[in-house]
């Protein structure tokens, strides 16, 4: 099986299917909750988004499995679309603790499960969720290699690490990692305050590890943000500076007030891109200008937007 495309690198927005397959909870996905991906899904497509994020925790599993369905109700789709799955997280249960899981077996045993659920024999891009402590990189090479082997995983990469991390185990990996996802927005600018806030007393305070962004950026790393959207704290009919700001800047531009804040990542020079995981088709299709147009905002209008959020001047 092959898709149009297959580096992730060519993407500009993801579709993030957290919000898909129910509740947070061992129940079975419903009809209605078919309906529900079914429609986020299409509402993705129509706003030219064809690649797709999950990963194996989210609803238990249940993300990926009704994901599957649509696929399967769907001719043709998969042949279309881009999909990127994470593991490395075992969640708590009655009788264990959550905890993280990156040694080899586990993540052989983790694709096999989730290209189970998502009916489909490749996952374009696997991503490591979180950092394990215990992980022992050799371990990870070979499960890496097997898995590329085998041609059930294209491309590979991590989420929420450092450049440290990613340095040292890119050490022991023959294939290169393409992808780091973190959270990022203009809610959550730690990402580019590192930069700005050392060697003053808010420098402390920042808890991004500073160089992150610019060793993936020299390492031809795919930088995507998590939570781009800020969780609508910006839009919606919020009510602050940045939410004032950021709605007259969408008509301005002629756009959406989510497209704003899209385009406030993507004019950075890293290209990030941004994870999309409202699970409204009207929010989805209000995205589509990330999409399809060049981020329209000025060098001063993207620091315009910064200072409004940060509520207080630059350093």
């Amino acid at each position: 099986m092959t898709t149009p495309h297959t580096d992730i690198r060519d993407v500009r927005l993801l579709y993030g299917c957290m919000g898909l397959g129910g509740g947070w909870d061992r129940q079975r996905w419903t009809a209605a909750d078919l309906g529900h991906a079914e429609a986020a899904v299409e509402a993705a497509l129509e706003a030219g988004i064809t690649a797709f994020d999950h990963a194996d925790i989210y609803r238990h599993g249940k993300s990926e499995e009704v994901f599957g369905e649509v696929l399967a109700r769907s001719s043709g789709l998969r042949e279309r679309i881009l999909v990127q799955t994470k593991c490395g997280i075992t969640l708590p249960d009655r009788d264990r603790v959550g905890s993280y899981d990156l040694r080899g077996g586990t993540i052989l045993r983790r694709v096999e499960e989730s290209l189970t659920r998502l009916r489909t024999d490749v996952i374009d891009v696997l991503l490591l969720h979180r950092p394990d402590p215990l992980a022992r990189p050799e371990e990870i090479a070979e499960a890496f290699r097997a898995l590329h082997r085998q041609g059930t995983v294209r491309q590979f990469g991590v989420s929420n690490m450092s450049a440290a991390q990613i340095a040292f185990l890119q050490m022991h990996l023959d294939v290169p990692l393409v992808v780091d996802q973190l959270e990022m927005s203009l809610a959550r600018r730690h990402w580019v305050e590192s930069g700005v806030l050392l060697n003053t007393p808010d420098g402390a305070a920042g808890g991004f590890p500073h160089g992150t962004v610019e060793h993936c950026v020299a390492h031809g790393i795919q930088v995507q943000a998590w939570g781009a959207l800020a969780r609508g704290r910006f839009t919606g009919g919020a009510d602050s500076p940045a939410a004032r700001l950021v709605a007259d800047l969408a008509l301005r531009k002629g756009t959406s007030p989510e497209t704003v804040l899209l385009w406030w990542l993507r004019r950075h020079p890293a290209r990030v891109v941004p994870v999309v995981g409202t699970t409204r088709p009207e929010r989805i299709l209000a995205c589509r200008d990330a999409v399809h147009r060049a981020p329209a905002l000025s060098h001063e209008e993207w620091y315009e937007l910064w200072v409004a959020a940060r509520g207080a001047p630059l350093p």
